[in-house]
Order: C-alpha cells, then structure tokens, then sequence
C-alpha cells in the first residue's frame, strides 16, 4: 500500500490502538467472508476532523463523521459497525452499485442487435442483479494525497457474464475526503466488449444522524424527471414538476408531501433530471437540517438523481445509530437515467472497448 499525507490527533490516536497508519488514512480488519476472504476498511481524517470508514466489501462507506460548529462531530450516515450485518440482508446501506443501478425493465436490453438476459430479483433487473458489486470484495489500497486530506482506491474486475452482462469490466472507485470537507467520489471503468454501465453511491444520508428525515429541508437543481411506471420503471416520459408533489426546485421539506405523490404513497423513490449540462460537474442538491444548521450539497456529472427516502416499514435494521426506522435517512443515488438500456432518448449508458465510463459526485458539508 502507498502511504498517504494527512494531518491530525485522531491518526495519532488509531496508531497509539495499533492500527496501520498511512498518514490521513489508516487500514484494519473488517472480518471475513463466509468463504474465508478477508476484508478490510479504511478509515479516512482529513485535517479539519471529517472521518469516513469504506470497506472492500460493496466499497461501502460505512460511517461519515462530520464536525459541527461546537467542535463536535455527527455520523451523518446509515450503516452497520461490523462486517455479519452487511454480509446478510440489508437496504444497500452506503455500498457501491453497478454494473448497472436502478431498474432494467425485465431484465432485457438489446445491444448491437443482440438480445441481453439478466439476472432479475422479482420481475425486473435492479442494481446490478441478484449478487450485484455491492456484493462482492474489492481490492482497496491507501493513496497518497494532498496534505489535509486522505484517499482510497477499490478495483473491481466483472467478468463477462457476470450476472448475464456481456463483457470484462474493470471499475476503479476513488473516495477522496478534501480539505474543504467534502467526499469526493470518482468512478472509471473500462471493458473489452461492448456492455452497459451505470455506477452510483447507495449511502442514506440523515444530518441531524438520527430520528427522521422529514424535517430535511431539500433543494433539487432539477425542474424534470423521468415518469415512472406502477413499478418504478420509466416510461420514457420526461415531464416538469411544477405543480406535483416531487417539486423541490425551492427549498422544502421532505417530509411535507411525502404520503401524496404517485405512483405509490409512502415515501419517494424517483429519478430526476438535473439542469445543466451532463459531463460537467453541476450542482444537483442541497439539503439542510434545520435544528443542526448542517447542511449538504450534492454535486454531480450525472444527468439525474434517484431521491429515495428509506420507505420501508417500521422498525427497520438495527445499525449504528439504533433502529433504522422509516425515512430515517434519504438517499441522492447520482446516476444516469433507470432503464437507460431500452429508452434510446435518455443519454447512453453504453461503453465500448476503448472507452471509458467516468463520473464524479461531490458531497460537501457546510453549517449555516
């Protein structure tokens, strides 16, 4: 592993407890899978006291630790502080999904002419399919950075097949922890046949780090999304917000019209459009929690943005935090748009040999 430069008394605190210290970046056991691989997780301080822990399995941020204004610091994500938890069922918590996230319709796409089968959960392809890279172990290893902040790379090598994808593909994810307190996360992949692609960060965010979400305030750069079907699948549609309830183009709270948009009550999970050019680095969201006064920006190359707000039924897992609840946290799954596949009016997700699949998204912290 390289070493990387970092600043600050919590490195000097994990090596006095005998971890391995890189500078800014640290490594430790995670556990082991049920086949005997061990897995690590990184734990990353930059020179302000922002920590975040990703492990090789899912390259999942685990925790983000976030300072406040009073010197104080708040774990601003849902997860699990051991290895059992996230090796059995849970709701993506943190983890890093592809080869393709969000829905295929069916689990059928054409490409070059050819019919493509996927492996389907229930009646459609969803993240990546029954294993998916959420899933699977990574290989990490500590990069060296500026001084300040601190990095860690995971590879990831699909085979072709995998999960019924055509061809060989090589993923890199890089989370970088800045000095202006940000996450900066950066996805490349290349392949050797023709294939899709569509990469994202499942991490459920709650600022206030625990109860619910609902008094978030959010603000969307994004006066479009993509119309769904019964079952969350677009219909090729791109229709305004304005007078609907996913209307979040002025700040407001998330949990205001939460039971009163289609096509399901209870809580949402849509892909928005977000304004602005894809491919260039743009604000997609900003989210405020108002007791705190902390806040989050988003910001992406993606064209659109899956808002999830964590609908299952009470009382939900048991994480770090205590019982995760419903809407106990929202997801900014940054990504390009569901069933891109089999909608050729959406931007494509399609990567040919000598190519490559590159997107950033920035999650930067701020108090009012």
């Amino acid at each position: 592993m390289h070493s990387s430069i970092g600043l600050g008394f919590g490195i000097a605190l994990l090596s006095c407890m005998g971890l391995s210290v890189h500078g800014g970046t640290t490594s430790e056991v995670f556990g082991m899978t049920k086949d005997g691989r061990e897995v690590e997780i990184f734990t990353l301080t930059n020179g302000r006291g922002m920590v975040a822990k990703i492990a090789e399995y899912g390259a999942t941020l685990t925790e983000l630790h976030v300072p406040a204004g009073d010197g104080t610091t708040v774990n601003v994500v849902l997860g699990f502080d051991n290895l059992e938890q996230y090796l059995g069922g849970h709701p993506a918590f943190g983890a890093t999904i592809g080869r393709f996230a969000n829905r295929i319709a069916h689990g059928r796409f054409e490409l070059d002419g050819k019919t493509i089968e996927l492996r389907k959960g229930g009646k459609h392809h969803i993240h990546g399919g029954t294993v998916g890279f959420s899933r699977v172990v990574w290989n990490g290893r500590i990069l060296e950075s500026d001084p300040g902040e601190a990095a860690v790379e995971l590879r990831y090598q699909a085979a072709d097949g995998e999960e019924g994808y055509p061809g060989k593909l090589d993923v890199v994810v890089t989370f970088t922890l800045t000095n202006r307190d940000e996450l900066r996360i950066e996805y490349r992949a290349t392949t050797d046949q023709p294939t899709v692609v569509n990469l994202t960060n499942h991490s459920y965010f709650n600022l206030a780090g625990s109860g619910d979400i609902k008094d978030h305030v959010l603000q969307l750069s994004a006066d479009r999304y993509t119309v769904p079907d019964e079952d969350l699948i677009p219909t090729g549609e791109i229709a305004a917000v304005t007078g609907t309830a996913l209307d979040f183009t002025s700040p407001t709270k998330i949990g205001e019209r939460i039971e009163t948009f289609y096509p399901r009550p209870g809580g949402y999970d849509h892909n928005y459009v977000i304004n602005g050019e894809p491919g260039t680095l743009r604000l997609a969201a900003r989210v405020v929690e108002p007791a705190s006064g902390r806040v989050m920006e988003c910001e992406t190359t993606e064209p659109g943005v899956q808002l999830y707000t964590a609908n299952w039924t009470n009382p939900g897992p048991r994480g770090i935090g205590g019982n995760y609840g419903r809407h106990s946290g929202f997801c900014l799954e940054t990504q390009h748009h569901p069933d891109s596949p089999n909608k050729p009016d959406f931007p494509t997700t399609v990567l040919r040999p000598g190519g490559t699949f590159s997107s950033t998204t920035v999650f930067r912290f701020l108090t009012r």
